[in-house]
């Protein structure tokens, strides 16, 4: 029981540090830290990666390598730019790769569902009526269809900028493009989807390729015991 009550202090502790004394604690082989950084960066990483790739299992394997290579690695990670502008251009990397060697995708949803339809709640949202509920859900559904269908040049700069709130410098940066191009890019993608949906995706673009939950969870502990498997942890 005590050390159970440790773990959980020392759990709430990791959520109140900032990157940088998590990736020190990472170094030192804390797990906790690990499954903390993890955590914080997965929603953004897993629609990094989904911009590049087709489908969402594609994302989670380029996420899992990213992780594991960025986590092997850590201790020659020399600070010269933030933690997560690094492990993210690791995961630009990786996705692109994976995106290369990948066959025809099919068809794949990593929620575990038991013959009931899939409704999935927005950040925020309370008890509602199922047929609000189910509105919503539709609502991302063709939304998510129409970003995906984006090629993957424009879904990336795209994703960046509605569903992560990034800066145009800021997506350049990352993509180490030309800040002209990135914004050139933003304006095909929209044109592209408001040809047929443009009067439904206001307001709707930050719930998109979600990472939480279950998936978040799993994610963590796979990437914990991978790194805990190979040594590095």
């Amino acid at each position: 029981m005590k050390i159970q009550t440790s773990l959980r202090q020392q759990a709430s502790s990791n959520v109140a540090k900032s990157e940088a004394e998590l990736v020190s604690a990472a170094r030192e082989g804390s797990e906790l830290a690990v499954r903390e950084l993890i955590r914080r960066l997965n929603p953004r990483l897993f629609r990094v990666a989904r911009g590049i790739v087709d489908s969402d299992a594609e994302a989670e394997e380029a996420l899992q390598d990213a992780y594991l290579s960025a986590f092997s690695k850590l201790k020659g990670f020399r600070e010269q730019a933030r933690f997560s502008t690094w492990i993210t251009r690791i995961v630009i990397n990786t996705s692109r790769m994976q995106r290369r060697r990948a066959p025809v995708s099919e068809e794949y949803d990593t929620v575990d569902e038991i013959s009931t339809p899939r409704v999935i709640m927005f950040p925020g949202q309370s008890s509602e009526l199922p047929d609000a509920t189910l509105g919503r859900a539709q609502l991302r559904d063709l939304l998510e269809t129409a970003v995906s269908d984006l090629p993957p040049h424009l879904r990336l700069p795209f994703l960046l900028r509605e569903a992560e709130d990034m800066s145009i410098l800021a997506i350049a940066s990352e993509l180490q493009i030309n800040p002209i191009t990135v914004k050139t890019r933003l304006f095909r993608a929209r044109h592209r989807l408001r040809i047929t949906i443009e009067h439904r995706i206001r307001g709707g673009f930050e719930a998109i390729f979600p990472f939480g939950g279950k998936r978040c969870a799993n994610m963590t502990s796979f990437v914990v015991a991978r790194l805990q498997a190979d040594g590095a942890l």
